[in-house]
This record gives C-alpha cells, sequence and structure tokens, in this order.
C-alpha cells in the first residue's frame, strides 16, 4: 500500500471565483520523504495541471540529494512549482535543499506569498508558511503582502494552522498534510485521522494523507494520495472524488 500511485481529482467550487474567470487546476503533492516520484504520476497530471505545489517534506534525513533533485525535475514537467517547508525538510542540511530548490527555479513560500493572474479579473495569491511544529512560522509576516481582494489559498505542512486562520483572513483554501492520515491503521484507528477535506466558515481545509511515509516504507489503512484540483466559480460543496490508481 506505501507505494501506491493514487491520484484524487476534485473539483472545488467557490462563490468568491469570479464567474468569467477560466478555472484554474493545481497538482498538490506532500510528504514525499523517501519516495521517487513515479513517472505515471507525471504522465497523468502533464497537461492537466497549471502550478504545482509542493506542501512540505520533499525529503527527510540521509535521502540523497540527487533523488531529491530527480523529484523535483519531475513535478518540473506538469508546470511551475512552489515550495512551503516541512518538519523534516529541516533535517541534514537544510541549506542544501534550498539550494536545490533554488537552482531548479522552484518558488520557495517561506513566511512569503506570491500572486498569479489566472485572467484579467482574477488573480490569485499564494501564502505559505514555514512549518508550526518547528516554531519558524510566521503567519502574520506570510500575509503581509497579500491583495485582500485576491483568491488566496494558504499552504502550511502543519494542518494545525486550523487554529490560527480567522474570518477576517480572507482565506479561501487552506492545504496541508504532516499527518499521513495516520499512516499506519489498527482497526481504523491511528494516530491522526485520515486525510480529507473540511468545510468551516473561516475557509476551506484540504489535509493530505501525503505521498510517501515517515521513519518505515510501510502503510495500513491509509492510502497515499496526490491531489489535481480544479478551482472554479459555483456553490456545489459536495467535493467528490474521482480517484485514479496508476
Amino acid at each position: 500500500m506505501a507505494f501506491l500511485n493514487r491520484i484524487l481529482v476534485q473539483s472545488l467550487n467557490f462563490e468568491d471565483f469570479s464567474e468569467s474567470a477560466h478555472p484554474i487546476s493545481l497538482f498538490f503533492i506532500s510528504d514525499i520523504h523517501r519516495r521517487k516520484v513515479s513517472p505515471k504520476l507525471i504522465d497523468y497530471v502533464r497537461n492537466k495541471a497549471d502550478i504545482v505545489i509542493i506542501g512540505g517534506d520533499l525529503r527527510e534525513g540521509g535521502v540523497p540529494w540527487n533523488r531529491v533533485t530527480a523529484n523535483i525535475k519531475k513535478l518540473k514537467e506538469i508546470g511551475p512549482v512552489y515550495f512551503v517547508w516541512g518538519n523534516n525538510d529541516y533535517e541534514q542540511n537544510e541549506q542544501e535543499l534550498l539550494n536545490i530548490l533554488e537552482r531548479q527555479k522552484v518558488t520557495v513560500l517561506n513566511n512569503k506569498s506570491t500572486r498569479l493572474t489566472v485572467s484579467e479579473n482574477q488573480k490569485i495569491t499564494l501564502i505559505g508558511i514555514e512549518d508550526i511544529s518547528e516554531k519558524k512560522a510566521r503567519y502574520d509576516l506570510a500575509r503581509k503582502d497579500a491583495v485582500a481582494t485576491d483568491f488566496r489559498i494558504l499552504i502550511s505542512h502543519n494542518p494545525l494552522i486550523v487554529n490560527k486562520v480567522k474570518r477576517s483572513h480572507n482565506i479561501h483554501l487552506v492545504l496541508s498534510g504532516h499527518t499521513h492520515g495516520g499512516q499506519i491503521r489498527i482497526f481504523g484507528i491511528g494516530p491522526y485521522e485520515h486525510g480529507g477535506i473540511t468545510k468551516t466558515e473561516k475557509s476551506l481545509f484540504l489535509t493530505s494523507n501525503g505521498y510517501g511515509t515517515s521513519t518505515i516504507p510501510l502503510r495500513l489503512g491509509a492510502k497515499p494520495e496526490t491531489h489535481l484540483l480544479t478551482l472554479q466559480n459555483g456553490k456545489d460543496t459536495e467535493y467528490k472524488s474521482k480517484i485514479i490508481e496508476l
């Protein structure tokens, strides 16, 4: 189960997304850790996503740097890549990882925001924070330059950001990972809940089971997943997924 290649294909509707704007599609992948990104994933998503977002834990201590570089190069075949730090990314030479990301022209959202133009009347701001558990996150700083009228996507490796987000922050979508859906669940019980989508008055929160594994390369009752998300105008909030297994 740990080495399955699964893509959850979902359309997410937002009333605040401009009716006249073209939908935007993004590929979200988190918690790669020691895995090699499968060419099957790339082949399926190619030409289907406008951007790629890595939700942290691109690696962990002991992962060869050439594997990290190879994974980034594969993801770049899909589109421009944006990255936020996860707790394991700080292990074993944080500066070398940053150097690789810069050489590969990956946009690092380390308590920063960046603006994307979808169409003349629709702008998207990506807001990225460093990892909460490492006490490096500056959510306030990341929001500082974000345009208030934009459609806003917050990327936080740790889903505990839910405790920081307020309705007044005007965050439309929050993307997280970290929990691996519990990774190993015995009789349905695990250290964390399954990933999924939660809608509150503050935002729409998506937590991914993640692509890789931590500590041991095993999964039970918490399948790996990546996400092909299409953001568009609409009122339907069922958030049904089409699951692609490659």
